[in-house]
């Protein structure tokens, strides 16, 4: 199994002159050396690929013990390419893939095991919370069947923590060279899930803390579980 964080965004939106997950949380540590930190307690990190963009090299420069790959369109396009660029570099692998800007529990990581194992297609959701602006999803028997922001009476939010077997990986790939340049990653599974019949499971990680930070009250939150 590979292992993909997508560090390529501007950030607009929380204001840094830094990439996201350059951020510094009130422990010291930015969002992605917590992110690095946990992921190495269950993974090896040898197998962690980023995708840059935006200010790279303040990036590559902190964390030198990973591999990456370079969008240089960052600021034309959305997470659906910079995470294909990713997945083209891992064919025949699952990979499973983090948000840039994700803040977890290590214990989380625990959840998914089950599944990587088994090699089930997954994505992380936390049934507590369905706010408006968040990617939402509904199920249809037992497997996800809409995902994106705009889904009406959804079960919960996407939390940027999502998997993608071996077998499934094509199908995926081939979606999200489909997407438009502004598509979230989100907009490939829903039409894998729509025109192939991809089965991707919804898996519950609420007990564990997990906050993306796209604003600045995010940041709040997350300090808070630091």
């Amino acid at each position: 199994m590979k292992i993909v964080i997508l560090a390529a965004g501007i950030g607009s939106r929380l204001g840094n002159p830094f990439p996201k997950p350059l951020t510094p949380l009130k422990d010291g540590e930015s969002i992605m050396a917590k992110q690095l930190k946990n992921i190495s307690k269950y993974f090896d990190i040898n197998d962690v690929t980023t995708v840059v963009g935006f200010k790279k090299d303040l990036i590559m420069e902190r964390f030198p013990e990973v591999n990456y790959v370079y969008n240089p369109f960052f600021d034309q396009t959305n997470t659906s390419k910079s995470l294909l660029q990713a997945l083209k570099k891992h064919r025949g692998k699952s990979v499973l893939w983090f948000n840039g800007d994700v803040v977890f529990d290590e214990k989380l990581l625990s959840v998914l095991l089950n599944d990587i194992e088994k090699n089930n297609s997954f994505i992380s959701v936390n049934t507590l919370s369905v706010a408006d602006e968040e990617v939402k999803y509904t199920l249809k028997d037992g497997f996800v069947n809409e995902l994106s922001k705009e889904v009406k009476n959804g079960l919960g939010e996407a939390v940027g923590i999502n998997f993608i077997a071996s077998n499934d990986l094509d199908t995926f790939i081939s979606q999200l060279e489909k997407c438009d340049a502004n598509d979230y990653f989100e907009k490939g599974l829903e039409t894998a899930i729509a025109e192939n019949n991809l089965k991707v499971k919804a898996i519950d990680i609420s007990k564990y803390n997990c906050i993306e930070v796209d604003f600045a009250e995010d940041l709040q939150n997350a300090n808070k579980i630091v």
